[in-house]
């Protein structure tokens, strides 16, 4: 029997396609499987999660207990006048529905502290189903941040934890780290400190080489609202895609081993003007 003639038509392309272009399917299928938790639904939390969500990211525990400000609006992944007032939980939780409602969400408004993140750190696994395969640290204390990282160093749990991105401007200087390894950032600083006294050997973070701008605080500001601090918009979002980007590359195992280090060389060499013969680089034979 003569076969039907083709049609031309082409199954319809889906968020699950685009990813298995890049990852594969067996890397997409190891995301849909993954239980991922992040702490602080704020500036990198939130763009981080919404990365996470659209990276296929079958499992996503999420903790924070601030409600959205009109401050948030020039940074958040949820900030919007419309959101302003709702507890950031929720409006996360919403968000991630609407990209993948196949994930599932585990929510919690709650405090992230140093004094309660086993207790919490249990009731997520407990919740999820299983043990986590990735921690994301967004908050800002220092505290508590430590706290996860001693953590998460004495039970082999996988984690990344964001530095800061106040007072500066350059995305292209942002790199992951070993905290031990970092520069020109103060929070990172503060951390190696306190990570040395705590015997904490290793810490992958996320921060900025960049020198940060000096500000001076606004005239009768109280120290504790830290005026001379600012955030450009564009700042803590490329910081949360930047982590939801390791945590995918390390959960479907592609592209952990690209040498981005040759990469970036080749780059500055270009713009130095040292390499002849390639485009951008090089002086002009006569």
């Amino acid at each position: 029997m003569p076969s039907a003639p083709s049609t031309g038509a082409t199954a319809p392309e889906t968020a699950k396609t685009k990813l298995e272009v890049i990852l594969g399917a067996d890397g997409v299928s190891r995301l849909e499987q993954a239980r991922v938790a992040v702490f602080g639904c704020g500036g990198v939390g939130s763009n981080c999660i919404e990365a996470l969500a659209r990276g296929g990211v079958g499992t996503i525990a999420i903790v924070d207990k601030d409600v959205v400000a009109p401050s948030n609006i020039n940074r958040q992944a949820i900030a919007y006048h419309s959101t302003v007032g709702r507890r950031k939980i929720d409006v996360t939780q919403a968000m991630i529905a609407d990209i993948n409602p196949d994930c599932r969400v585990i929510a919690r408004h709650a405090f992230v502290l140093a004094e309660n993140i086993e207790e919490l750190l249990a009731e997520l696994e407990d919740a999820c189903g299983g043990p986590l395969d990735y921690i994301v640290d967004a908050i800002d204390t220092v505290s508590t941040k430590l706290a996860i990282a001693k953590l998460a160093e004495e039970r082999g749990l996988a984690l990344i934890s964001s530095m800061g991105g106040a007072n500066k401007l350059h995305p292209e200087c942002l790199r992951i780290a070993d905290v031990h390894k970092t520069v020109n950032d103060s929070l990172s600083r503060i951390m190696r400190k306190e990570c040395r006294k705590r015997g904490i050997k290793h810490l992958r973070v996320l921060y900025s080489c960049e020198e940060p701008m000096h500000l001076k605080a606004r005239e009768g500001a109280a120290r504790s609202e830290r005026s001379d601090l600012g955030t450009a918009s564009f700042m803590p979002p490329i910081m949360g895609q930047m982590i939801a980007g390791e945590v995918i590359r390390q959960i479907s195992g592609v592209g952990v081993s690209s040498d981005t280090a040759s990469a970036l060389a080749m780059h500055d060499a270009a713009q130095r003007g040292v390499l002849g013969g390639r485009k951008g680089g090089g002086k002009k034979s006569s």
